[in-house]
């Protein structure tokens, strides 16, 4: 049996247009934006569903419906499953990814679970990822997957180790392993390094933000639009990118 886990409902509905069969989970946590630490997996669904209801306004209840309940079904897979993760490479992306190869954890260290780049037609921001796919191209992705190997696997739960932590040290140097199941880790750790800069100063991600409002359109439609073109390997989604926009336009003599 093969199950799908896949990193939004946009790409669930198009997947569903598409001639792959197999069972569907559907990752909606944002693990970029927030706290990750907690001794245990109950307590960190507690601190997330805390984060979640103060940052955007989402009842605790209705956290544990939609997300905690898709997670859990990661924890009772059969022992014969296909995993495929759905995931693009941005910072967005693989913090969850990161997150769930740590959930599934050693026992699937065969091979089994597969990593499912997206396909793109040419001149296509990659950045985009499956934002820009269609059903066929869906498919041309899923014939293409490749298998996690035992340090694969290990990587990705270093990674997930490392981002929790801050350990900016260990996340570099982690980035420099060559892994056929990730794409532009160097970039991606890095634009993670560059949303804490010295005290005083605004992180790579305010940054682009105001230069954005200093030379162009102070319109958030806009903003958003030229941030996905200048920063896309984070792959923050609009409200994200809003509440940066909205701190930096407080900061009323920065701009």
């Amino acid at each position: 049996m093969i199950f799908h886990i896949l990193n939004g409902d946009s790409l669930a509905h198009t997947l569903a247009q598409s001639n792959i069969t197999g069972e569907r989970i559907i990752c909606r946590e944002c693990l970029i934006d927030g706290p990750t630490q907690a001794n245990s997996l109950d307590t960190f669904w507690g601190i997330r569903a805390s984060f979640i209801a103060q940052a955007y306004g989402e009842q605790r209840d209705r956290y544990y419906q939609t997300v905690v309940s898709e997670m859990d079904k990661m924890l009772r897979l059969p022992v014969d499953a296909e995993i495929c993760l759905w995931f693009e490479d941005d910072l967005f992306c693989q913090t969850n990814m990161w997150f769930i190869l740590s959930l599934l954890g050693e026992e699937w260290q065969d091979g089994r679970i597969k990593r499912v780049f997206p396909v793109m037609e040419a001149g296509v921001d990659h950045w985009r990822g499956f934002g820009a796919a269609t059903p066929a191209l869906l498919e041309q992705s899923f014939a293409q997957r490749v298998p996690f190997e035992s340090n694969d696997l290990d990587l990705g739960v270093k990674l997930w180790d490392a981002y929790r932590g801050r350990d900016f040290k260990k996340l570099m140097a982690l980035a420099q392993t060559p892994s056929p199941c990730f794409q532009y880790l160097p970039e991606v750790c890095q634009a993670q390094v560059d949303r804490f800069p010295e005290k005083g100063q605004l992180g790579r991600p305010e940054q682009v933000i105001k230069d954005l409002l200093l030379h162009s359109s102070n319109d958030f439609k806009a903003v958003f639009s030229a941030f996905g073109e200048k920063a896309g390997v984070y792959g923050f989604g609009d409200v994200q990118v809003r509440g940066m926009y909205e701190r930096v336009v407080g900061m009323g003599e920065l701009i």
